[in-house]
């Protein structure tokens, strides 16, 4: 995609973070599902790692190559004609700057970044080790003229057998990432707890992301708890799934 392009979404993808508290980024996955909810009104999307695997008989958390991500999500951004955010996982182990470079190529307005390394066994990267990939990042973006959306992500919670119990370095490990140069900060699993949401969003200054189930939860109740931003993750393609076999049941038999 044209670079002019690319910077014009990113500038566009801010400006829509700073008007809309929060911002609703349906979870896409092909080119219907991306032109389906950018005909819905939306004026931004994000592509999901899972989702995007499961539409591909890939698995998730890295089992595609940076390549075939990047080759996989090119036709979904130049379908549409809004912001497009990718979730790039924990970076397929590609520097920073080719993570940006192959991003911004395929005309990417955005991106998801986590503190799993699923090619190194899943392990989860220190506070420090996460934020200072995420200041790379920032870096990298500033360095080609795009001003790229980082949502810096943690998986803390989504690991823990108590979520209460690692809110503290959660809300530690998000702060950094938020001085890194994160535009935005996602901390996985506590979309259901309104005490741990409140609690992060209030700790916070820029945007925190929430997953959001499109037919199970509220977006009234996302707002009064400050959430500036929701994703869907897998959950839209999940809520499809289910809808498609209560359509297609009386016609198995």
């Amino acid at each position: 995609m044209d670079l002019h392009i690319t910077v014009e979404r990113a500038q566009r993808l801010k400006k829509l973070h700073a008007e809309h508290r929060p911002l609703v980024l349906p979870t896409v996955w092909d080119v219907w599902s991306a032109r389906t909810a950018a005909g819905a009104g939306f004026p931004a999307l994000t592509i999901g790692s899972h989702p995007l695997a499961d539409s591909r008989g890939a698995k998730d958390n890295e089992g595609q190559t940076f390549e075939e991500v990047l080759a996989a999500v090119r036709p979904i951004i130049a379908a549409v004609d809004v912001p497009v955010s990718v979730d790039l996982e924990a970076g397929y182990g590609q520097s920073p700057a080719d993570l940006i470079a192959g991003l911004t190529e395929a005309g990417g307005a955005g991106l998801n970044i986590e503190d799993t390394v699923h090619s190194e066994g899943g392990r989860v990267r220190s506070t420090r080790e996460h934020a200072d990939y995420v200041a790379g990042l920032r870096a990298a973006a500033d360095d080609a003229g795009v001003p790229v959306w980082i949502n810096g992500r943690t998986d803390l919670f989504l690991h823990a057998e108590d979520a209460a119990a690692v809110l503290d370095e959660a809300v530690e490990r998000l702060l950094a990432m938020e001085q890194a140069g994160a535009d935005s900060v996602y901390p996985v699993r506590i979309q259901d707890d309104d005490e741990l949401l409140a609690a992060v969003t209030g700790a916070l200054t820029v945007p925190v992301n929430s997953t959001a189930h499109p037919v199970k939860h509220d977006l009234d109740r996302f707002r009064r708890l400050g959430v500036g931003r929701i994703t869907y993750g897998p959950l839209l393609q999940i809520a499809l799934t289910d809808a498609m076999k209560g359509m297609l049941a009386p016609w198995s038999s």
